[in-house]
């Protein structure tokens, strides 16, 4: 489980739990959960959203998918397929977001082929594996002019580097829900939509 910034470096890695487990659990009792919860993140202070002063100051949130839990500092996307359109766009909007995620995971298995088969080592040799390759990925990200390629190479290779998740939901807190609201107003006001959005939903031609 990782933590991926906007240039698909993982700033927060969880290496060595057991398969078997749910992602939202893995995160739950992860270093990077418990700091979350515990307010120990250093988070940057809310801020208004562009154009958006009505809404008032907004959190800085992580993005994640559907086995995560609906907090203050996390988004998820709304459940279930029967949306209507401001719902559907926010979900939208997310899984754009999301994208930046799946495509850090396909760029480290473009590079490193011992992702690409069942690594035949002892578990603690695994761990280092992993969290040795993720350095060397961030460094090359830095340092590498195919960096500036990297959204096309992860688009590539994501689908056999990571394994979609569709768990069930948590319950959410009043303030989580409220900002999620919040952020599905945003995305469809004039202030927060893109202009291809309606069309990536509903087949619809910007008017």
């Amino acid at each position: 489980m990782a933590l991926v910034d906007h240039e698909y470096r993982f700033i927060c890695i969880d290496v060595g739990s057991y398969g078997s487990n749910s992602d939202g659990g893995i995160f739950a009792k992860s270093e990077l959960g418990k700091a979350l919860d515990n307010n120990q993140l250093h988070i940057p202070p809310d801020k208004h959203l562009p154009g958006a002063l009505h809404l008032g100051n907004m959190p800085h949130v992580i993005v994640g998918d559907e086995a995560f839990p609906l907090k203050r500092h996390i988004m998820r996307p709304y459940p279930g397929s029967d949306l209507d359109d401001n719902k559907r766009i926010y979900n939208y909007r997310l899984s754009r977001a999301r994208r930046i995620v799946e495509n850090a995971f396909g760029i480290l298995a473009a590079r490193w082929r011992i992702y690409q088969r069942r690594i035949q080592l002892h578990p603690k040799n695994v761990d280092k594996i992993i969290k040795a390759t993720c350095v060397l990925h961030n460094y090359l990200q830095k340092t590498s002019s195919s960096a500036a390629n990297s959204e096309e190479i992860g688009y590539e290779t994501r689908a056999a580097a990571i394994q979609a998740l569709r768990l069930s939901g948590n319950r959410a807190s009043r303030e989580a829900i409220e900002i999620r609201e919040k952020f599905t107003n945003y995305f469809t006001s004039p202030a927060g939509e893109v202009l291809w959005q309606r069309n990536a939903c509903f087949g619809q031609a910007h008017d």
